[in-house]
């Protein structure tokens, strides 16, 4: 839900809304700001040619950017939304249309192992590539730009908006950065020269190249992995799952910082036998150190018959993944011991969290104080 921070018709200009957010005070999951009105129409100024196209002839245009390949006809729109067909040409509508900015805690991401205690400026557009069932953000993610509320922010006023607030990052989130890929990769750019890093928190539904393309900017990814069947992707997101999996692999072919979310729904991907294969398959392809988030679902959306994830569950699915060789295995929405992070090695605790209070008691650096185990990630 989009939280409006500033009651008002009339449109900010660049430098005062630039003021206003600097002078607001810093808050874990604080709203900066929410401005433009329901239904209005699209602004030139947010529009760009996209990335990541093929031109068909007759003026269609076949979208590369990921593997729903969308082949949109002249004037019509690729299945995120936030793409369009002018003339055979296919622009993205939401280059600095943003619709939602707070300051969130990192480990909200969540990201364990990258700069814990930090904030990141979380940001996003509308759109999305999938239409997940059980989706928390469905209110943005899964509507067009003249159907919500939206203000501007170009790249280097992101990135010196964080700066101004004291962000480590900037996070591209809540929706589906995939959809909006020129401004993240902008904004990632703009990021890396002026030492403020960009992460991106996705469902890894992207293709190679622009995956390796943005490999060379981004500090971290998370991946929503949201289960282990083709079955499910089709029926519960309207995707596949073979193509995530070849993204998570292009993030260890790349070098690049990332950890998994695995949101376990009761009788549709909790079973013992598909935790096994996907973790043993983790182990295997990406390697043990990887952290991996199991998180409780919620009813919300289109999904609302079924209870919430028991906590045993979480518990058991965790065991499984520890038993299988994972090294870093959390569980999220659900306050537990299993939030910590404990040395592989002697088993002391290096990092407590209690929801987003976050202490690092055990940590020397990148290494355990007590025993000096090399712990993955960026401390």
């Amino acid at each position: 839900m989009i939280k409006k921070m500033i009651n008002t018709k009339n449109k900010l200009t660049r430098r005062a809304f630039m003021k206003t957010a600097a002078g607001a005070s810093a808050a874990c999951s604080l709203p900066l700001f929410s401005l433009g009105l329901d239904g209005a129409p699209l602004e030139e100024k947010y529009v760009r040619e996209a990335k990541y196209y093929e031109k068909l002839g007759e003026k269609k245009i076949k979208c590369q950017l990921c593997p729903q390949e969308c082949r949109v006809a002249d004037l019509e729109r690729g299945t995120c939304g936030v793409r369009e067909n002018r003339g055979g040409i296919y622009y993205t509508l939401v280059y600095g249309n943003l619709c939602s900015a707070n300051i969130d805690p990192i480990e909200k991401k969540p990201l364990f192992h990258y700069y814990p205690t930090t904030t990141a400026l979380s940001v996003a557009t509308v759109g999305c590539n999938f239409v997940c069932r059980f989706c928390q953000n469905w209110e943005i993610s899964q509507k067009r730009p003249e159907q919500v509320r939206s203000f501007e922010l170009f790249p280097a006023e992101l990135v010196r908006l964080a700066k101004a607030r004291n962000c480590k990052t900037v996070a591209h989130t809540y929706t589906e950065p995939v959809v909006f890929f020129e401004y993240m990769l902008a904004g990632a750019i703009q990021g890396k020269k002026e030492g403020v890093p960009n992460v991106m928190i996705s469902n890894g539904y992207i293709k190679e190249k622009p995956m390796r393309e943005l490999c060379k900017y981004l500090g971290a990814v998370k991946i929503d992995l949201k289960a282990f069947t083709e079955k499910f992707y089709k029926d519960m997101c309207a995707g596949k799952l073979q193509p995530v999996l070849d993204t998570l692999k292009v993030l260890k072919d790349e070098g690049v910082w990332f950890e998994i979310v695995d949101l376990i729904i009761p009788t549709l991907n909790d079973s013992k036998q598909e935790i096994e294969a996907m973790t043993k398959w983790i182990v295997k392809e990406l390697g043990p150190d990887v952290p991996l988030h199991f998180s409780r679902y919620f009813p919300t959306f289109m999904l609302k018959n079924i209870p919430p994830t028991p906590p045993d569950t979480l518990h058991r699915c965790r065991q499984i993944a520890v038993d299988n060789g994972l090294k870093f295995v959390y569980i999220g929405n659900l306050v537990s011991d299993a939030e910590n992070t404990y040395c592989p090695k002697c088993k002391k605790l290096l990092i407590e969290r209690l929801r987003y209070r976050v202490t690092v008691p055990g940590m020397s650096g990148s290494q355990c104080k007590y025993c000096n185990e090399k712990i993955p990630g960026c401390f």
